[in-house]
């Protein structure tokens, strides 16, 4: 076969980039999360060092990811049918694109822990004082809310599916409220954290998609900090 030039070998670096993109779920993930660290990295003026960090991490998880699903198709391609050499060879390479998530989560919570904590002192501590009954007044507000937008699309119910995904809404919806009422940079790292556990399962469940997902996410956060500006006083 002749040799590809400079410019073919980068189309089909783009073609490849591509695919993956349309074709695999994680890869949107991947550059979703990646775009809000971003994002966060130029709010929160990291150092150009810590920025090279993220840069790196970013680039290693989403490599990993390329490779995996590489990997995924020349196996496919192999062994049509069921094979358990095959299935090693895909638990292994999604294991080490999981090694290197974990390995981002770390470096994104080591880099933005003093930012977090921070904002945690200048911004939630001025509502700490807050009553903890609005916590209960933001989860009934959360659900009568879902309900008449699940009841508006005639789609799914308050439990299982439609828009927007429940479990998500009152998931953040919690995080918001233990965020703004504990005022502490770990405490709502781990909050976030069971949050983001209720969505995955959502997600991988197939009871609801990405966007429902999202949707019930934002509604949670936006809802809650409305309550608690509007009840603080």
């Amino acid at each position: 076969m002749k040799s590809r030039n400079i410019v073919d070998s980068f189309n089909a670096a783009i073609k490849g980039l591509l695919y993956s993109f349309k074709t695999e779920r994680n890869i949107k993930i991947h550059f979703t999360i990646a775009l809000f660290t971003l994002v966060a990295a130029l709010l929160a003026n990291v150092t150009k060092y810590e920025a090279i960090f993220l840069f790196i991490t970013i680039t290693v998880v989403i490599a990993t990811e390329l490779i995996n699903t590489s990997i995924e198709r020349v196996v496919d391609i192999l062994h049509s049918e069921y094979h358990p050499l095959a299935e090693v060879a895909k638990n292994v390479a999604a294991a080490a694109v999981l090694v290197t998530a974990v390995n981002a989560v770390m470096v994104g919570y080591i880099i933005f822990y003093n930012k977090i904590s921070w904002f945690s002192l200048s911004l939630v501590q001025q509502i700490r004082s807050t009553p903890v009954h609005i916590t209960l007044i933001s989860l009934i507000v959360v659900v009568i809310i879902v309900i008449i937008m699940k009841s508006l699309n005639y789609k799914g119910n308050f439990l299982r599916g439609g828009m927007p995904s429940g479990h998500s809404a009152l998931a953040f919806s919690l995080f918001t409220s233990i965020t703004m009422l504990s005022g502490n940079a770990l405490i709502s790292s781990l909050s976030l954290l069971m949050a983001l556990m209720v969505l995955h399962s959502r997600y991988e469940a197939g009871i609801h998609t990405l966007t429902e997902i999202i949707m019930g996410a934002f509604l949670g956060i936006l809802s809650t900090i409305i309550i608690f500006e509007l009840l603080r006083f």
